[in-house]
């Protein structure tokens, strides 16, 4: 099976890296769209014809089977008309993860970080309204500009990044919050820092492994046999950070810069 998968930078790749734990003998296609990053702050038409460029140069030059849109932002913006025009791949995309977290919280109380394009797209406003008017549960939302940049530039760890983090996050500490949807595939990097400053025993969802399980079923009912080796090639229109790459990726065949706005 041939996966192509793509994001507007290296986030994506936290998907990737929970697809190397269920997927066998198969060889994933990654494209990190850094040229055009972060998808967060353009619009749903922009977003469109990126994922339309990237699909096409995955399908003409690839020939892939299946495509993992490893991106909240594209997924809401581009994922129906994807599906239409390809309707024999495999198209699996990133949601928040609402519905687990629900099903988690003990408080209900329950935060979404998410760009700013993912809280104010319908897919999502449908989402967190129908789910929270099925059980009682308060969300406390939080749009994060300039989060996955920080990510994107390798700083984990800085200063501006806490900095923001702390901003965004005091409230929900406040507030009792025990589970927190990371609504972008980027912000699983900086879990870590999540955990410690809610300073509480919280949850954080994210939706690689389910993806994962998904694109395993999907792959296996049109043929897919799960053996043998898995080859992670990784392409990207733009700049990108090795040292963030290996930290999330420790196997992976080769770095290409590539052109896809012709195809």
């Amino acid at each position: 099976m041939k996966i192509g998968v793509f994001d507007s930078g290296l986030g994506g790749l936290t998907v990737v890296q929970a697809m190397t734990q269920v997927i066998k003998g198969a060889q994933i296609f990654y494209v990190a769209d850094t040229k055009n990053a972060p998808y967060g702050e353009k619009t749903p038409e922009q977003i469109l014809q990126y994922s339309l460029n990237i699909t096409n140069y995955l399908i003409n030059t690839h020939q892939i089977d299946a495509l993992i849109l490893a991106c909240n932002t594209a997924t809401s913006s581009a994922i129906k008309h994807l599906r239409e025009m390809y309707p024999s791949l495999i198209i699996i995309g990133t949601e928040p993860g609402i519905k687990p977290a629900i099903e988690q919280t003990k408080t209900g109380k329950i935060g979404v970080l998410a760009t700013p394009a993912t809280l104010q797209g319908d897919k999502y406003k449908t989402l967190s309204q129908t789910l929270a008017s099925q059980k009682s549960v308060a969300i406390f939302e939080q749009a994060c500009p300039g989060l996955v940049e920080q990510i994107e530039k390798g700083e984990l760890e800085s200063e501006v990044t806490q900095g923001l983090l702390e901003t965004w996050l005091a409230p929900m500490r406040e507030n009792n919050v025990d589970t927190i949807v990371l609504g972008c595939t980027h912000y699983p990097l900086v879990g870590q820092s999540i955990e410690k400053i809610m300073d509480c025993n919280v949850s954080l969802i994210h939706t690689g492994e389910a993806i994962s399980r998904h694109l395993l079923t999907l792959g296996t009912q049109k043929g897919h046999l799960n053996e043998g080796d898995l080859h992670v090639h990784i392409h990207t229109t733009g700049e990108i950070q090795i040292e963030v790459v290996e930290s999330i990726i420790e196997n992976y065949v080769h770095i290409h810069v590539i052109e896809v706005d012709n195809h």
